[in-house]
């Protein structure tokens, strides 16, 4: 739960960045990176876990490992969740809706050969979010996270995990 609440802290600063990207492109870019960082994070506090916290001398097992990776990505999530129905629900009144919306006029008003079906996805797709409360947006995100999660646990449990020395006898 704390190397969760660590992680969610941290996608709740990075968050902070995806609206000033809308405006800001800048910042968008620091999203992305600060996303990219993610991964890493996550090895970093599983590697502390095992090497300070882990009941076998510093090692251990891929479950194990993997259950601990879940978990803080689940936790992570969660708290994220919070600071995501705060803002949707607070701060947003339709910013990212309108931006996404300018964003599609723009591309709209001068397509490159052959996008027409991506053109009609992505209205789609606007359109679908502009029937979203903020709860249910914060749903989505939430599963998302978690479903990203699931899929950062396994490699990262791979790389974590550690044999005990007297087992490698």
């Amino acid at each position: 739960m704390a190397a969760g609440t660590i992680m969610g802290a941290y996608w709740i600063f990075k968050f902070i960045f995806f609206p000033l990207g809308m405006s800001m492109p800048v910042f968008m870019l620091v999203f992305g990176f600060l996303t990219i960082c993610v991964p890493f994070i996550g090895y970093r506090l599983a590697c502390h876990y095992r090497d300070r916290y882990s009941n076998n001398n510093g090692s251990i097992g891929f479950i194990h490992a993997f259950t601990f990776c879940l978990f803080m990505y689940m936790y992570a999530s969660l708290l994220t969740s919070v600071g995501h129905l705060i803002y949707f629900y607070f701060i947003d009144n339709g910013f990212v809706l309108e931006r996404l919306q300018e964003m599609f006029e723009t591309v709209k008003d001068n397509p490159l050969p052959g996008m027409d079906n991506y053109l009609q996805q992505y209205q789609l797709a606007i359109d679908t979010y502009a029937i979203l409360n903020p709860v249910d947006i914060t749903l989505q995100l939430v599963s998302q996270n978690m479903f990203y999660g699931l899929l950062m646990a396994l490699p990262t449990a791979l790389i974590v995990k550690k044999k005990n020395n007297i087992e490698n006898r």
